[in-house]
């Protein structure tokens, strides 16, 4: 009866059970809905997420192209480049000329000269009084005509004897006394007459003449003035009007000239252009400068003046050079350089040699061939390795 009675509870205490949830049962259905749907909502997040990272799977070469940085490139111009020296010396005569008293010297009787002045070979400059010179050539000149009669009294007794000898009036040895008187009297004229010779040598050397054509530079002396023998500084004359810039070289410069070159002369203070060309190359090296001196030989013109400053620009070779502009080259502070895009669109540095500037850019000394593809632009944002997208300027 007991058993009996604990099965029929158990089962009645089994069969009671759901009974005891069906109060909450909705309510608990709908949490756990809840909760398999924020974890979905989280799990495909996190899906999303990992997804939009993970590289897509494109062909190589369209993943290069879109990925690769557009650059500007153009290739260089080739140009006649002019290489030149540039220099700077004193302007002076080519040859010149100091011109001072040959003779005797004496007061200066007249000036016909200045400074600035052209003449010819032998033209008067100045002359110099010579009364004293006169009156001496005055009295050589009568010794001259006493010597001339003595000569002619000697010749006639010799012609005479030589009339009389053949009558037999004379001897032959009175006639060869009178041979010798008269040989004497024509030395006496020859002696005299060398000596007015020289009388007007002497007084023609009061007359200072040009010894060749040429330009005045510089006068000092005034009429009045005394001068004497040895006073070679009257004038100063630039031979022939020729003039030469006396530039100074470093010995490397000056290893790389040679005579006959053409050279631009500017003087200073002036916007003028003279050509010129090398003559004359110093021999040696000042120790103390360590510069050597090229002399350049310039026609004459008003505007070079004898001890001005002037500049040269030597002219050492001529030949095509690629040319780049300024914004294509770049300097890491030690050299200058390039980037360079090869064939395969790569990018290569290249250090280059800047040489002159021209209105056109920077002439490349070394470094380029002038048929690859520089950087233009933004060669700042590069470095060397990385592949590029290069775009040809128009």
């Amino acid at each position: 009866m007991n058993k009996q009675t604990f099965q029929d509870q158990t089962t009645v205490d089994l069969g009671q059970r759901p009974t005891m949830y069906d109060g909450n049962s909705s309510s608990n259905s709908r949490v756990i809905i809840i909760l398999i749907v924020i974890t979905l909502i989280i799990a495909a997040a996190v899906t999303a997420y990992f997804y939009s990272a993970a590289p897509t799977a494109v062909p190589a070469d369209e993943n290069t192209e879109g990925q690769a940085q557009s650059v500007t490139v153009i290739t260089p111009k080739i140009e006649p480049v002019v290489s030149s020296i540039n220099a700077t010396g004193s302007l002076a005569a080519r040859n010149e000329v100091p011109i001072g008293v040959t003779g005797e010297g004496g007061r200066v009787a007249r000036v016909y000269v200045d400074a600035g002045d052209w003449v010819k070979a032998g033209q008067t400059l100045i002359s110099i009084e010579r009364s004293v010179q006169t009156q001496q050539l005055a009295a050589q000149q009568a010794q001259i005509s006493i010597a001339q009669a003595d000569l002619k009294l000697a010749q006639s007794e010799l012609d005479r004897a030589e009339q009389l000898i053949e009558r037999g009036f004379i001897s032959k040895a009175d006639v060869d006394r009178r041979i010798a008187t008269r040989d004497s009297a024509q030395a006496r004229v020859r002696a005299a007459q060398a000596q007015a010779n020289e009388l007007r040598a002497r007084a023609a050397r009061l007359d200072i003449r040009a010894p060749s054509s040429g330009y005045i530079l510089e006068r000092n002396v005034e009429t009045g003035q005394t001068v004497s023998q040895g006073n070679n500084n009257l004038f100063r004359m630039a031979q022939n009007g020729q003039l030469e810039l006396r530039a100074s070289l470093s010995e490397a410069d000056l290893a790389a000239i040679k005579v006959g070159e053409s050279a631009t002369i500017t003087p200073v203070g002036s916007e003028q252009q003279f050509e010129g060309n090398i003559w004359a190359i110093a021999p040696t090296i000042n120790a103390q400068t360590r510069q050597g001196m090229a002399r350049i030989a310039v026609p004459f013109d008003p505007a070079l003046r004898p001890g001005g400053f002037a500049s040269a620009a030597i002219t050492t070779a001529i030949q095509n050079a690629p040319v780049l502009p300024t914004s294509a080259v770049q300097n890491d502070g030690v050299e200058s350089f390039v980037y360079v895009v090869d064939k395969e669109n790569t990018v290569t540095k290249r250090i280059v040699k800047i040489g002159s500037v021209t209105a056109n850019g920077l002439i490349i000394s070394s470094g380029l061939n002038g048929n690859e593809k520089v950087v233009l632009r933004a060669g700042g944002f590069l470095s060397e390795g990385v592949t590029v997208n290069p775009v040809t300027e128009n």
